[in-house]
């Protein structure tokens, strides 16, 4: 816990496509100041250093100056450099995936529970305002099935990452959260480098189907909800929540002609506007300062790393992922 009324000093490593904009979200955050930035890219740290008022340091230098920092190197990196913050006793969020490799996952949370050190890992739909409204909903839900899309066309950037370790990772996240029990069994497939599906059965019987796929020329971020009592829809992108209710069955009669129909009654609850990541890293800010539990822990983040293991697992993935843009 930190006193409240004394900025909290942040800073960044790895100022990629994503890190930049926790650079930019720190620097907008009340009662925050951004310190200093670091990355292997010099030209790319100056860059987003001069846009966002502040300093390029070394990461010995960096984490000698502030107290919460975001870690948004590749993958591959983020055991090394996690380590290093946490040694430091400097608060940690890493963005998703946590780690390559679920057991250093255990022994980076055993690490920050011994230096106090509040660990948050970056899957960021946890923080999407539909999601937000969804988590209101759910003490009423007898869930029966989840379906989740992650849909888009081909990426203009490389990413080490594959498909389901980039994309499907958010829905593995969410389902995991939302189900809250062990995974049976999975059943995957993945037809091309750039496009999987997986289905996971649940030990309470609940069914999650997810797609993900770098190969369609449309943008789909959905996740749809059967349960006993209704039906819903959320759209990630226009953070939307719709929920069907029971549908009442009528004949209508028409010029002599008798139809039937069904008329389904549609809520949609208020959604509260924002953005994803102003949302998280205002959560890992106030965690900090109150301390209080982080809504995404590194638990959170071993188990759905040990998922996407089983994914690959089960889809025989043999290609060579390095190579796929």
């Amino acid at each position: 816990m930190t006193n409240e009324s004394e900025p909290l000093a942040a800073g960044v490593i790895g100022v990629g496509s994503m890190g930049r904009h926790h650079a930019r979200v720190y620097e907008e955050l009340p009662n925050v100041t951004l310190d200093g930035i670091h990355d292997a890219d010099q030209t790319q740290a100056r860059t987003v250093a001069d846009d966002h008022g502040t300093e390029v340091r070394s990461r010995e230098e960096l984490l000698d100056q502030v107290d919460v920092v975001s870690v948004a190197v590749p993958t591959a990196y983020h055991d090394d450099v996690a380590s290093e913050c946490i040694q430091q006793g400097v608060h940690t969020l890493i963005e998703k995936p946590f780690v390559e490799d679920p057991e250093r996952g255990e022994a980076l949370l055993s690490m920050a529970d011994r230096e106090d050190v509040v660990l948050q890992i970056g899957h960021i739909e946890r923080f999407n305002p539909a999601i937000v409204t969804l988590r209101d909903i759910l003490p009423e839900l007898e869930i029966v099935a989840v379906d989740a899309k992650r849909l888009g066309p081909p990426l203009e950037r490389h990413i080490d990452d594959n498909v389901v370790t980039d994309l499907m990772i958010h829905d593995i996240d969410i389902l995991l959260w939302l189900v809250d029990a062990p995974v049976r069994s999975i059943e995957a497939a993945a037809p091309s480098p750039s496009h999987a599906t997986a289905t996971l059965e649940f030990e309470n019987d609940i069914v999650g189907t997810l797609t993900a796929s770098r190969a369609t020329q449309r943008k789909v971020r959905t996740l749809s909800i059967t349960a006993k009592s209704c039906y819903i829809e959320i759209d990630y992108m226009d953070q939307s929540v719709e929920i069907y209710r029971h549908s009442l069955p009528e004949y209508i009669e028409d010029d002599g002609d008798v139809r039937y129909r069904h008329e389904s009654i549609i809520e949609r609850p208020m959604v509260e506007s924002g953005e994803p990541l102003r949302n998280e890293l205002e959560s890992f800010v106030s965690a900090v300062r109150r301390g209080r539990d982080v809504k995404v822990s590194a638990t959170d983040g071993v188990r759905a790393v040990e998922c996407v293991q089983r994914i690959e697992q089960a889809a025989g993935m043999r290609w060579d992922w390095h190579s796929v843009h």
